[in-house]
């Protein structure tokens, strides 16, 4: 549990991460203004501004990063797969042979099978 909480903060901060860089007025892309040059509301002498090609560079890192991570995800969940399902079958092989037997004490010796069974098994 204590590994999906972690998992879980790490994604919280890389989104708290991506829009505070998002918000940043360092990143305000110029645009034309319809208005007219002297109708500018954002001032380019105060706040530097990025491109539009660093700006969709960054979203291409961000985009990266999250692949990268989900493929190892992937990689993981793909080399344990068969561990899984042979736990899984596993438990129901045991689980077949356990009603089995059950059945067979039950079929070979009808009259003693409920005095050697303790009562928690019959309710």
């Amino acid at each position: 549990m204590g590994e999906q909480d972690q998992q879980t903060r790490v994604f919280y901060e890389l989104g708290s991460m991506i829009i505070n860089i998002l918000r940043s007025p360092s990143l305000a892309i110029p645009f034309p203004n319809p208005m007219g040059a002297g109708a500018s509301s954002v001032s380019s002498s105060r706040t530097p501004q990025v491109s539009p090609t660093a700006f969709a560079t960054l979203f291409l890192g961000i985009s990266l990063a999250l692949m990268l991570f989900g493929s190892v995800t992937f990689v993981i969940g793909f080399i344990l797969m068969p561990w899984v399902i042979a736990l899984v079958l596993l438990f129901y092989f045991v689980g077949i042979v356990s009603n089995l037997s059950e059945l067979g004490r039950t079929i070979l010796y009808p009259a003693t099978a409920r005095k050697d069974l303790p009562a928690w098994k019959f309710s």
